[in-house]
């Protein structure tokens, strides 16, 4: 049961103006400081529902609550300041000369003097381990820097809730074990939509899976996803790390020696 919930969505539904139900009715709620994952196949509403905590989208019906307040456009301005949202795709967060800029954006918008500001850019760098980079290109950096300094963009607005969008997308593997060695350190309340099922497992207790605008399931990520009839039915497959080896499996005596033989080296 969650408790103390900052994000309330009950019977949440969108419909985009070529008439594609994107939201069919769901409903969930997060508690503070949780980790929750949304999952699902590509059209699934994944991204949508981030773009309604957001406050980028409106509810269309149903209703969306964060930290208290109702989603409407009399409340965006509360709303945005505590949530933060990672796009999928650095480039689409990252427009300024410096990397100095491109975190101070948020908090200079905000109206703050320049003091804080310095100081909350910063602080967040250093949360990210990117404080060599103040001075640098954005469009120079690589895609696991990109990636660090998005998220440094999105703290120093001092966020309660951080909201990702496929935020292993494009990274190598070094960058996507840091990225998510840097989320397990915050204490934000987080909510990812992800095709990345091991990541799920690496960062999210809890998993909710829609299919179709609709959810599915809602629980335990480490029952969830060793499901496989219901990863199916969402048009999903196990995390690779639950995935037996073909190969060790014996499909063919000359195969499992080869493995065996690269697993000694």
């Amino acid at each position: 049961m969650v408790t103390r919930p900052v994000v309330e969505v009950s019977d949440l539904r969108h419909a985009y103006a070529d008439g594609t139900s994107a939201l069919r009715g769901v409903s969930f709620q997060v508690g503070d400081g949780e980790r929750l994952a949304i999952v699902g196949a590509n059209g699934a509403g994944k991204s949508t529902t981030l773009l309604h905590l957001a406050g980028c989208l409106l509810p269309q019906a149903g209703s969306v609550r964060i930290a208290g307040l109702p989603l409407c456009r009399d409340t965006l301005a509360p709303l945005r300041r505590c949530v933060g949202l990672l796009f999928q795709n650095p480039d689409d967060q990252l427009f300024m000369p410096r990397v100095f800029d491109d975190v101070a954006f948020g908090p200079l918008n905000l109206g703050l003097p320049a003091d804080e500001v310095r100081t909350r850019v910063m602080h967040a760098l250093a949360v990210v381990g990117a404080t060599h980079l103040a001075q640098r290109q954005p469009h120079r950096l690589s895609g696991g820097e990109k990636r660090a300094v998005t998220i440094a963009a999105v703290l120093s607005m001092s966020p309660t809730i951080l909201l990702l969008d496929e935020p292993t997308a494009a990274l190598d593997p070094r960058s996507r074990r840091q990225l998510i060695e840097l989320l397990q350190t915050l204490g934000q309340t987080i909510i990812v939509a992800t095709h990345d099922l091991d990541l799920v497992l690496d960062l999210c207790p809890r998993t909710l899976v829609l299919g179709e605008g609709s959810v599915i399931a809602d629980g335990a990520s480490g029952i969830i996803l060793r499901d496989e009839a219901l990863l199916a039915a969402a048009h999903l497959e196990k995390p690779l790390r639950l995935q037996s080896c073909p190969v060790c499996r014996g499909v063919s005596g000359q195969a499992a020696s080869g493995c065996h033989s690269s697993n000694r080296v």
